[in-house]
Parts: structure tokens; C-alpha cells; sequence
């Protein structure tokens, strides 16, 4: 009854309008002083223990890392080695926004930046190239959704926080399937294109692509600094987010002049708005969490689904439904702290490995940024194409039907995630 009464009053918070983080604590509050005896004292201990993890200081660093690479040329410069790469493919300058996201995302760890950076380059590229604008805004919308797959990733560093798992082990899981999701969109874009017969660019010679390669060699190595940091044991993921900011601010301003320094207090403003934003999100969604242990909800749901023969597969099925009926109407970060502290624990009784279970979310919420009401990428991208959500929800659609059944093989597939962090962690 009480975990009833909990979701109920969440639900009717959030439908008034009210943002994620105050329905939250709102919530907890109101069950705090109202219908139990936890004491105030251990709320608020709670309260300073869960949010003082040192893993959490990673995201300010990857999303001011992210905001310096997005202001930078680095996109620019990515654009011109993926476009030297494939532009000769058909629909060959979609698929070069499809590996610039991959790239892009593999910097900066986040999937607005991606859009933002890439499609307002490659974009306007296209449509005065020839292509539709509807399939200009279907392959970067979609694509840019790669960055919270493709580590670092800010959304990995979430559930990592709120299930405990190793922030270095959810990265080195997102790798393959990261791969393959950027694949799959670049077959869907390429097919889509040759059915239509877009536009496609003269191939370019090996001189072209190495000096396009040498261009955006600075921010490629970001990659190398970041990922090949973790994976040799030279520093920790927080560590590796600090040298990304720190790296990221190097190459704009002085190696590639990109960013004056009149410019870096705007970048540094709006780094420390969404890093406080987001961390008000993880203070409430933790004393949300501990209402739900101390109400024993997790085992709670963890027997009564066992007891209804729900195995497995099964399980995991209700949670991709649960995931993207969530996606519907709040945000990657807060569907990450609301549900996965709910989830994992049945998951991990039900045998099913937590790095294997957090890669499936983030591929939910890669899912859930490209599809309306709240998809974040839409209302990005929207700014950006001048299209309207409507206009942009059709034009996606092929990206993602090829998401949703990318989801299904990520699910029902564990060896996909769990392939490279077993054969690196042994």
C-alpha cells in the first residue's frame, strides 16, 4: 500500500508540471513526515553520504569538457575526416554525420552536444548538397543519441552512482555495442539513400583523407586520452573526466584557436547551470532511493515477480515497456535515478549481470531521446532544422524502428555488452 501511495503522489506531482527534481523530493518529504517513523537525522546523513561518491564528480567535468568541444572546431574537423572517408557512398554525407556522432560522442559523453555540434554543421551541408531536410534531421537526430552509448558517457556514470556498479566497466561494455548501433544506423541511412538515389561525392584520394585526418588528429586523441587512461589503470574515470576538460580546453584554445578567452566564462557558466541541475536530480533521486530500501519496495517487487514465474527474459521485457513508457514523459537522468535503484536489485536476483542490465537502460534512453513528448534530441534538432516535432517525429522513423530492434538484440543478447568488459577485466 505504501509503495502505492508513493508512485501515486510522484505521478501527480509531475503531472501538474512541476520539474523531476522537486516532484521528488516533494514526494519523499510528504511520506517522510506523514506515513513513517525513519528518523530526519538518518535522512538527512543520507542525504550528504549518498551524494559526497567521488564518481559523481565526473560529471561536471564531462559535460564542461563536452560544452568546450561543442563551442570549439572540433566537430567541424571530425565532419571533414568522416566525410573524406564515406562521402562517396551513397547518401554519402549522412553517413558522415553518422561516424562524426560516433565520433563526437566518444569525446564529449553527451547526446544534445552530439546534435548540436554535428548537425549544425552537416545539416545545412546537406541540404545544399541536395538532400531532403527530412532525411538530413532522421540521421542526426538519431545519431546523436550515440553519445550517451558510446563512452565516456554521462548517462553510463549515472547508474553507476545508483546501483554501485564500476564507472569503468560500464565504459569499456558501451564500446561494442556503441560500434554496432552506429553501424546499423549508417546501413539503415545507406540503404534509405541508395533507394532514393541521393547525392553522393567524388571519392577522395589518400592525400585528402590524411590531411583531413591530421586536422582532427588533436580531437581524436581526446579518445585515446580519455579511454586508453582508464583501460592502462593510469587514472579512474573521474580522473580521466578532469584530464578531458582540462585537454578539451588546451586543443580549442590554443592549439587550434578556435575559443577566445573571452569567451571560456559563458562556457564555464553554462557547464556549472546543467552541472547543477543534474546534481540537484541526484540529490533528490537519492533520498528518493533510500524511501524506497527503507520501505523494503525493491524486494518487495523482487518476490512478488519470481512468485508470478516471471523469469528472466520475461523481466527484462516489462523493463524495456516500463523504460520506454518513462521515456514518454521525463529525461534520460531522471529515469536512470528514479528506476534503476527499483530495477537492479530484482535484476541481480534474477541473475541477470548488472553491467549487461545498465548498457540495456542506456539503450532505452537512447530510444526514448528520439521519440516525442520529452525526446531531447527532437526539440535539438528541432532547433536547429526550424522543423517542427510533429515533422521530425515522421522523418525519424526509419532510425528508429532500426533502434528498437537493436534494443531487442541488446537485450536478449548479453555477450554483445559483456563480450570485451570479460575479456579486458579477467
Amino acid at each position: 500500500m505504501n509503495s502505492l501511495i508513493i508512485f501515486v503522489l510522484l505521478i501527480v506531482l509531475m503531472l501538474t508540471g512541476m520539474p523531476i527534481s522537486i516532484s521528488l523530493g516533494l514526494t519523499v518529504l510528504t511520506f517522510l513526515f506523514t506515513m513513517t517513523d525513519v528518523p530526519i537525522q538518518s535522512v538527512a546523513l543520507k542525504l550528504f553520504t549518498g551524494i559526497e561518491k567521488f564518481e559523481i564528480m565526473a560529471i561536471p567535468f564531462f559535460i564542461l569538457a563536452g560544452n568546450l568541444l561543442t563551442h570549439g572546431g572540433v566537430a567541424k574537423r571530425m565532419i571533414r575526416f568522416a566525410t573524406s572517408m564515406l562521402g562517396h557512398y551513397y547518401g554519402g554525407l549522412g553517413l558522415a554525420g553518422v561516424l562524426a556522432c560516433a565520433l563526437f560522442a566518444a569525446v564529449s559523453g553527451s547526446s544534445p552536444a552530439c546534435v548540436v555540434a554535428i548537425g549544425s554543421v552537416i545539416l545545412p551541408a546537406m541540404v545544399k548538397q541536395g538532400f531532403p531536410r527530412k532525411f538530413g534531421a532522421g540521421v542526426i537526430t538519431t545519431s546523436g543519441a550515440l553519445g550517451i552509448l558510446i563512452p565516456p558517457s554521462i548517462a553510463m556514470v549515472m547508474y553507476s552512482v545508483s546501483t554501485n556498479v564500476s564507472v569503468g566497466a560500464m565504459f569499456i561494455a558501451g564500446i561494442v555495442p556503441g560500434i554496432a548501433m552506429a553501424t546499423a544506423l549508417g546501413l539503415t541511412t545507406w540503404f534509405i539513400a541508395r533507394k532514393n538515389d541521393y547525392p553522393r561525392m567524388p571519392r577522395a584520394n589518400w592525400r585528402e583523407r590524411w590531411f583531413a585526418f591530421k586536422e582532427s588528429a588533436w580531437g581524436l586523441m581526446l579518445i585515446v586520452v580519455v579511454m586508453g587512461g582508464i583501460y592502462s589503470g593510469i587514472f579512474t574515470p573521474t580522473e580521466a573526466a578532469a584530464m578531458a576538460a582540462v585537454y578539451a580546453f588546451i586543443v580549442t584554445v590554443f592549439i587550434y584557436k578556435d575559443m577566445p578567452l573571452k569567451r571560456i566564462p559563458k562556457v564555464l557558466l553554462d557547464s556549472a547551470s546543467m552541472s547543477a541541475m543534474l546534481l540537484y536530480i541526484i540529490t533528490n533521486a537519492v533520498l528518493f532511493s533510500f524511501l524506497m530500501t527503507s520501505e523494503n519496495i525493491p524486494q518487495a517487487m523482487a518476490d512478488w515477480l519470481i512468485g508470478q514465474g516471471f523469469g528472466p527474459i520475461a523481466f527484462l521485457l516489462v523493463v524495456n515497456v516500463l523504460l520506454l513508457m518513462a521515456g514518454n514523459v521525463m529525461e534520460p537522468s531522471s529515469i536512470i535515478l528514479i528506476m534503476a535503484p527499483i530495477l537492479f536489485p530484482v535484476a541481480v536476483k534474477l541473475g541477470i549481470d548488472p553491467i549487461h542490465f545498465g548498457i540495456l537502460i542506456v539503450v532505452n534512453m537512447e530510444v526514448g531521446m528520439c521519440h516525442p513528448p520529452v525526446g531531447l534530441n527532437l526539440y535539438v534538432a528541432s532547433g536547429i532544422t526550424k522543423m517542427g516535432i510533429s515533422e521530425l517525429t515522421v522523418a525519424v522513423w526509419p532510425w528508429l524502428a532500426t533502434m528498437l530492434v537493436f534494443l531487442a538484440v541488446v537485450t536478449y543478447w548479453p555477450g554483445l555488452s559483456l563480450w570485451l568488459p570479460h575479456l579486458l577485466m579477467k
